[in-house]
């Protein structure tokens, strides 16, 4: 099994949120169906990034990296790269 970190953004408020799964499909349908509290009030959610991760642990520690950057422009260039 595989897990995956994500990166959805909100058609609606263009906000980005950051996630963690083991199945991807699955878990945006949750986020589009308003399952998710935290997310409910600003479907529809696009998946716009994911990263393969072969544990858990490592999923859930680059979930954090990324959460803890509390940046916008810190997300984008990670999905982008550098604008030059």
């Amino acid at each position: 099994m595989f897990y995956y970190i994500y990166i959805l953004k909100s058609e609606k408020t263009r906000k980005y949120y950051v996630g963690s799964t083991n199945n991807i499909a699955r878990r945006l349908e949750r986020h589009n169906r308003g399952k998710v509290l935290s997310t409910k009030s600003e479907t529809p959610w696009e998946m716009i990034y994911s990263e393969k991760f072969d544990t858990l642990s490592k999923a859930r520690k680059r979930e954090l990296q990324i959460k803890n950057w509390k940046s916008r422009s810190a997300i984008e260039r990670l999905m982008y790269g550098p604008i030059v």
